[in-house]
């Protein structure tokens, strides 16, 4: 059975606002085959998010040169809750519109200093005039529409969650919701800098790269859907793979090689075909929410 990719690539982001290697910094996982085609992997820190974005996008030409085909995950949101694109009242698809969204107002410098939190209230202003459903913030960031903790107000009248974290919930796995953008685990903060990273790295390479399942469909994925592009992207959750730190090795460095070696894996088995697709008792309401707006963790 042919693969789908040659080399998969896992990036754990962060939206912290200074250098920083180690624990809770970018790390990037790759995993690929030699020139006998057996699978190694390797990992690489760095201490900003744009020295994270021009690694990949460097490993990116260097296996289009070759004729590869990557599977590149991210570990924050490629998606929101169904219905924020529309209380944004943006035009479009949800999905790139918020993408649109996102990068025309965040700011990320070099130095990893960025307004997430100014984004975070300003979308709290345009979808409610009050501080929800974003919350949380350093005191020195709080104010009218962003609160430093969860508000009571406004519960239940806007998803806290996309319906691949509901499927995801486990008695081990708690996903976190995407409005929360400060405290432990949080990933708001994140998944806007990420977002307007993703959006740029693809604009870099054009037509041969897609974003699942927004650019191929929530379907099941045969060789001959990925042949002609170099790059797929996808929203990946580490937790979901099983996870052996290794002597030496920072957690966030063992995740993501673990995640790339497991997708490897499955790819290797034929198995990583089906993961693209939707359960079985999929609704075609559930489909088209996800396709058009949410997306969807593989995996899940």
């Amino acid at each position: 059975m042919a693969r789908l990719f040659d080399a998969y690539i896992i990036a754990d982001w962060t939206a912290a606002e200074s250098k920083k290697l180690g624990e809770n910094s970018v790390w990037i996982g790759v995993a690929k085959r030699d020139v006998r085609f057996r699978l190694y992997s390797e990992t690489h820190n760095v201490a900003t998010r744009a020295e994270g974005e021009a690694l990949i996008a460097a490993l990116l030409a260097d296996h289009r040169r070759r004729g590869d085909r990557v599977l590149l995950g991210f570990d924050f949101n490629l998606g929101y809750p169904a219905g924020t694109a529309a209380r944004l009242k943006l035009d479009g698809t949800p999905w790139s519109a918020m993408w649109k969204f996102v990068a025309a107002n965040v700011v990320d410098k070099a130095d990893n200093t960025n307004n997430r939190y100014q984004v975070a209230a300003k979308m709290n202003r345009l979808m409610t005039d009050a501080a929800w459903p974003l919350w949380g913030a350093p005191a020195k960031q709080t104010q009218r529409w962003l609160t430093a903790t969860k508000p009571t107000e406004g519960h239940g009248q806007i998803p806290e969650f996309r319906a691949t974290e509901l499927a995801a919930k486990t008695g081990r796995l708690q996903p976190k919701s995407v409005w929360q953008m400060h405290g432990a685990g949080a990933v708001g903060g994140q998944t806007l800098v990420g977002i307007a990273a993703v959006r740029r790295l693809l604009e870099a390479q054009g037509p041969s790269a897609a974003v699942w399942p927004f650019g191929t469909g929530w379907r099941k994925l045969e060789a001959v859907d990925v042949e002609p592009l170099s790059t797929l992207v996808v929203e990946v959750w580490p937790s979901l793979f099983p996870t052996t730190v290794e002597p030496g090795e920072f957690k966030d460095q063992a995740q993501v090689r673990t995640t790339a070696e497991a997708l490897a894996a499955l790819d290797e088995t034929g198995k990583l075909s089906a993961a693209f697709g939707p359960p079985k008792d999929a609704t075609p309401e559930l489909i088209a929410q996800v396709e058009t707006e949410e997306g969807w963790i593989l995996g899940v």
